[in-house]
């Protein structure tokens, strides 16, 4: 097979051989449904290695482990959560919900899904860089307001939101506040004995993780409803058999996470970033300079389009993303450019280079140089010429 030049870890990232390590036991020997301290041998070693890992998880997070349940992965997280607190509240305090204009889709989806259910939703703004406004968010929030939910870092430009200002701002008004992590978790601090966050998204898909399994922090006496009907798994807040080998391999996946790691993806990022303004012309940054995740690195390159960019950097063995509407099932153009004031070429051009451990600098120059050839011949050719 020939290398594989992967940078589009933000969508998934692949599986450290560590965490296949302590996963194919729970799969050939601990094979079993987890059951109670009354149940037979295997389920009760089910249970154990299952309840071990939500502790290192909860732990993670400064939680405690019955503030955590395990789901199918972000978008199963991110549902409860809204809709959760929807079923939960929609009939006792309020019908009013608040969410960024940038959110990922399983937020946005969950909101919209409420809206046809009667709710009323804000969807707000924010700034060039990706930031929302506290004092925009607290001139949204009314009585009936129940769940304010704005993600820490942004899945495509990886701006990472002030979130413990965000949270003391909800909790001073008595409104719930949910934050999808699903791109910062161990990633970025995140302490819920600091900050003041009720419902906290996270999954293990970005973390070198296994793909499938996710959870949801969810801070003590906050009201939320099951949603998905089955059994009482997961203190009855979902039914559906525990996906412990997921689970298992989740906790050690976070827990291979360092700083040293985070360090380095850091380093990586900068490299892209400087390397393309050094070498490419008429390109933008999107998202903030700095406060950004430490993995993502976002740029427009003007006059060229970004489907055109990936299938050329494909011949070349180099994964990416981009923005482009013919690279969504969706025929949209990025909603996130859109929402930082990106015009339809802005998020055209805009390609996505995330970096994960697997990665290394002599990569990260192979990569942006066969970019700079790739741009430079594009524009040779595009017919959308130069302003």
């Amino acid at each position: 097979m020939e290398k594989v030049y992967y940078f589009d870890n933000a969508a998934a990232t692949r599986l450290d051989e560590r965490v296949l390590d302590v996963l194919t036991p729970l799969y050939f020997d601990r094979y079993s449904v987890a059951t109670s301290e009354f149940g037979y041998s295997l389920g009760i070693e089910a249970r154990e290695a299952l309840e071990e890992a939500r502790g290192q998880l909860a732990d993670a997070l400064g939680a405690s482990s019955n503030e955590f349940i395990f789901t199918s992965g972000s978008a199963e997280s991110s549902n409860l959560a809204l809709k959760g607190v929807a079923k939960a509240l929609g009939a006792k305090k309020g019908k009013h919900i608040i969410v960024s204009k940038i959110e990922d889709f399983p937020v946005l989806y969950s909101a919209r899904t409420l809206e046809k259910e009667g709710f009323t939703v804000d969807y707000l703004g924010v700034d060039a860089d990706g930031f929302i406004d506290l004092k925009t968010l607290e001139s949204l929030i009314t009585p009936e307001t129940i769940l304010v939910s704005i993600q820490h870092g942004n899945q495509e430009i990886g701006t990472i939101q002030d979130i413990k200002s965000i949270g003391e701002l909800c909790h001073g008004k008595g409104v719930l506040f949910h934050t999808d992590a699903t791109h910062t978790f161990m990633r970025v601090p995140l302490d819920v004995t600091d900050i003041p966050v009720d419902l906290i998204t996270v999954s293990a898909h970005t973390l070198h993780g296994p793909k499938g399994i996710g959870g949801l922090y969810i801070r003590k006496k906050t009201p939320l409803a099951k949603i998905m009907d089955g059994g009482f798994q997961e203190f009855d807040l979902r039914g559906g058999m525990d996906n412990i080998p997921g689970a298992v391999g989740f906790a050690k996946a976070a827990e291979l996470i360092t700083a040293d790691e985070n360090q380095r993806l850091m380093e990586m990022r900068d490299k892209i970033i400087s390397m393309v303004f050094e070498q490419i012309p008429d390109v933008m940054l999107n998202g903030h300079p700095s406060k950004r995740t430490p993995q993502n690195a976002n740029i427009t390159f003007h006059y060229v389009e970004g489907e055109s960019i990936t299938l050329h950097l494909d011949m070349y063995g180099i994964a990416v993303s981009t923005g482009s509407a013919c690279f969504s099932r969706s025929l949209e153009a990025s909603h996130v450019i859109a929402g930082i004031g990106g015009d339809h070429e802005r998020a055209h051009g805009s390609i996505r280079l995330t970096v994960g451990r697997f990665n290394t600098m002599d990569e990260v120059v192979f990569v942006v140089e066969t970019l700079a050839k790739i741009v430079e011949n594009l524009r040779k050719i595009s017919p959308l010429g130069r302003k």
